[in-house]
């Protein structure tokens, strides 16, 4: 996937804050853009990543060189957020970086001749010879192994089950 100038330039200051860029979502109009950056510390566990601070930290760090480019005329609105419990995976290292991990996959069309979502047990990229023949091993609940072309997924998520981890218990006091 080609990354436009501003994608790019805000991964780059993002990680110079130690921190990294997981998506960024366009909105509004040419008036008024809302720019969604979803961020997480490099390398954390899915529920160990950025905090409220964090979030500010980052967003007062981008505005001044948002505030400086003339596309967005100082009207944009920045929201910045942790990607969440069910993080998205966009970068070809996520699928590596959460092999293990249980995820959904969103087809643009029909997924391993089965349904357009699918849920299973992430093993890994198996990479092509180039990136439109990259595959993604998933073990599907029925424990049979497939292999996703990766240019057929128009998205893809970890999955949390609440209740199994204890995260969401209510807490006695």
């Amino acid at each position: 996937m080609r990354k436009d100038t501003l994608t790019h330039e805000l991964e780059a200051r993002v990680e110079e804050l130690g921190f990294e860029l997981v998506d960024v979502e366009r909105v509004g109009d040419a008036r008024r853009p809302i720019l969604r950056l979803r961020v997480d510390r490099l390398e954390s566990a899915p529920g160990a990543g950025v905090s409220l601070d964090d979030c500010s930290r980052i967003s007062r760090a981008l505005e001044p060189h948002l505030d400086a480019r003339e596309d967005l005329a100082g009207n944009y609105v920045l929201e910045v957020s942790s990607p969440g419990v069910e993080r998205p995976l966009v970068r070809r290292r996520d699928w590596q970086r959460f092999a293990g991990r249980e995820i959904a996959l969103r087809g643009k069309g029909v997924l391993a001749g089965r349904a357009a979502r699918l849920e299973g047990t992430l093993l890994g990229l198996v990479d092509g010879n180039d990136e439109a023949q990259d595959r993604i091993a998933v073990r599907l609940p029925d424990g049979e192994e497939v292999q996703i072309p990766l240019a057929e997924v128009k998205g893809a998520n970890l999955v949390h089950r609440w209740g199994e981890t204890g995260q969401d218990e209510p807490r006695s006091t």
